[in-house]
């Protein structure tokens, strides 16, 4: 019958013949073997040698110690596996076969005898009666770590928690002898002091684990930040850029009109064009030339700075609440161009006694938040910016003045 092999039924051993099978029962004294279509395999511990005959085998082991690497010899160690019982052969011809009744009555079971002192403690580490017995019978009564590694290894076998039982001749075979009170005690301080450490490098290689997160996020929130802060750089510079054109425009568009408007005068009088390489007019002809000239409406932008530079020289006296004031103002348009839907940074109450101290009593404030875009409402008590009337435009020209107003030491000085 190829391709199978034994099985023991007390200890789960796998055997690949039946004198393994007798001489596994002459160490053990196990007789309960069965026929497994399992293939035995001869995985062999690449680190400490050790020979596996199964995969659940090299499983365990690998669980136990971490031994992951193995070397398959089962090609090597095959051997025929026969079933057949030898034959005896008979001592005497004559000699009448052995009576039936005889050879197949079952023997007496018992509990197997083991060390007394290890099932104290290993019954004191926990361990069930039955299952602290097993262990101890099948090691060999080799001792404390030699019980509990056989535990490990076999903590999936459905008959961990029933008690072995052997035939009563067994139990006539002396038992290995024992280890001392001092030094059971001494491997159990072994055993607990390896599974101490190696839940704390465990616990170590988390918070290593979290610590490095903890830095990856840091490091993304600065960058973003940082990144915030440039786009806004930027944008104030684009925007000073642009006001500093605009003004520029603006200047050229008054310099051709007075050329033309000066051209038309000579026109008029019957003079010559006038040749601009040799005319240098005096001032008081410039003042006279300028009075003459229609009146721009300002910008929206110039009548802020105005309304400002009005109230730095009504309150010059006081550097502290004029600053007060700017930076007050500076809030108010900063929360609205940030939150432009909420209704709490669009309304101010009048009568608030912090903002007629920081901003209604004093000259210019309230024009400038009208400016801003701010209408009375209510029988005149509170300023409200309609959500359809917010001119991001106007608050960027609006912060960007305040912030010049703020920052220059000379802004208002006639």
């Amino acid at each position: 019958m190829a391709g199978l092999s034994l099985k023991c039924g007390d200890c789960g051993a796998s055997l690949r013949s039946v004198q393994e099978a007798q001489d596994h029962a002459e160490l053990t004294s196990h007789s309960n073997f069965s026929e497994s279509t399992e293939a035995v395999l001869n995985l062999v511990c690449a680190t400490c040698d050790k020979p596996c005959r199964s995969k659940t085998e090299s499983d365990l082991h690998t669980k136990r110690t971490g031994h992951s690497e193995f070397t398959d010899k089962t090609a090597e160690a095959a051997e025929p596996i026969s079933l057949e019982v030898p034959k005896a052969t008979p001592m005497d011809a004559n000699e009448p076969a052995a009576d039936a009744s005889t050879s197949t009555q079952p023997e007496e079971m018992v509990a197997p005898e083991v060390d007394k002192k290890i099932l104290e403690e290993l019954e004191a580490m926990g361990f069930p009666t039955a299952r602290a017995t097993r262990a101890l019978h099948y090691s060999g009564n080799a001792g404390l770590e030699a019980a509990v590694n056989w535990v490990v290894e076999h903590e999936n076998d459905p008959d961990i928690d029933e008690m072995p039982m052997v035939p009563v001749n067994s139990n006539a075979e002396a038992s290995k002898p024992s280890l001392t009170p001092e030094e059971v005690k001494q491997k159990a301080q072994e055993l607990r002091e390896r599974a101490r450490k190696k839940k704390e490098e465990e616990e170590k290689i988390v918070e290593r684990e979290r610590e490095k997160e903890r830095i990856r996020i840091g490091k993304e929130l600065l960058e973003a930040k940082r990144i915030e802060e440039e786009n806004e750089r930027k944008r104030l510079m684009a925007l000073r850029k642009a006001e500093k054109e605009e003004e520029k425009r603006a200047r050229e568009k008054i310099r051709q009109k007075l050329e033309e408007d000066k051209a038309e005068r000579r026109r008029k009088l019957g003079l010559p064009p006038e040749d601009p390489a040799t005319v240098k007019p005096s001032a008081p002809v410039v003042e006279e030339k300028k009075s003459m000239l229609p009146v721009r409406p300002a910008t929206k932008q110039e009548q802020m700075r105005e309304c400002l530079r009005s109230l730095k020289q009504n309150h010059k006296d006081d550097d502290a609440k004029v600053k007060r004031a700017f930076q007050t103002l500076l809030t108010y348009v900063g929360n609205v161009a940030k939150n432009p839907g909420e209704e709490k940074f669009r309304k101010i109450r009048l009568n608030n006694q912090t903002f007629q101290d920081r901003v209604g009593s004093l000259e210019g404030g309230i024009r400038f938040l009208e400016l801003c875009g701010f209408e009375k409402i209510e029988s005149d008590e509170f300023f409200f910016l309609a959500r359809d009337k917010v001119d991001m435009a106007v608050l960027n020209s609006a912060g960007s003045e305040l912030t010049s107003a703020i920052n220059n030491p000379f802004f208002g000085v006639l």
